[in-house]
């Protein structure tokens, strides 16, 4: 192999690492900013933990002096905080609404739509059983037979989907139906390519989990 066809390997390695991490870093920033759980990616989180331990590696062959080091272990560090906030974001959103993201997800398994990894829907279910085993052995044994049954649907919270977001458009989308919630006068927009707005999330939802809107 020459050194040419060497350099191209690389350039296409570096190209696709950085295109998984441009990836990560987007849907790391919608989910922070949506009110709902958005589907994973944890086929972009596991391709950047392995990129992560390739450059790992490459740090530990350079002498400590070397400023290199230096700058990759700072920029690791900032990989690593984005997989980690993502991470806790999606788990912060399963346990505020827990009930109601287990009673959706068991809906997408069924047409294999599945927003949550198998671990995360494994932690969902979990908690929702310690939820309730706590909430019987601290108040619903302690009260009238007629009133220990723990409903799930009363008890299940569900994020607020009117609430409003800045986003930007990556691409034109046009007929986007602005619900009226005091009238019926609904509203029909369109929205440019790098435009940037405020919308209530609803109607804009399926468009940022197809990448045609970023939150910001």
């Amino acid at each position: 192999m020459s050194t040419e066809d060497l350099d191209l390997s690389a350039d296409e390695e570096e190209i696709t690492a950085e295109t998984v991490l441009k990836t990560l870093q987007s849907a790391w920033q919608n989910e922070r900013l949506a009110p709902e759980i958005l589907p994973h990616r944890n086929d972009m989180v596991e391709c950047m933990l392995g990129q992560i331990q390739h450059m790992e590696r490459n740090i530990n062959k350079l002498p400590k002096t070397d400023l290199r080091a230096c700058i990759h272990k700072m920029e690791l560090n900032r990989i690593k905080y984005i997989i980690c906030n993502y991470l806790k974001t999606r788990l912060n959103k399963i346990e505020k609404y827990c009930i109601s993201i287990v009673n959706e997800e068991r809906q997408r398994t069924e047409s294999g739509t599945n927003y949550l990894t198998p671990s995360e829907f494994r932690y969902a279910q979990e908690y929702l059983v310690n939820m309730e085993n706590h909430l019987k052995n601290t108040v619903l044994n302690h009260v009238p037979g007629r009133m220990q049954t723990f409903e799930h649907n009363k008890m299940a919270v569900y994020p607020n989907l009117q609430s409003h977001v800045f986003l930007k458009a990556n691409s034109t989308v046009n007929g986007i139906v602005l619900e009226d919630m005091i009238g019926d006068q609904d509203e029909e927009i369109d929205l440019e390519e790098d435009s940037q707005h405020i919308l209530q999330y609803k109607p804009i939802a399926d468009l940022v989990k197809n990448g045609k809107v970023q939150l910001v």
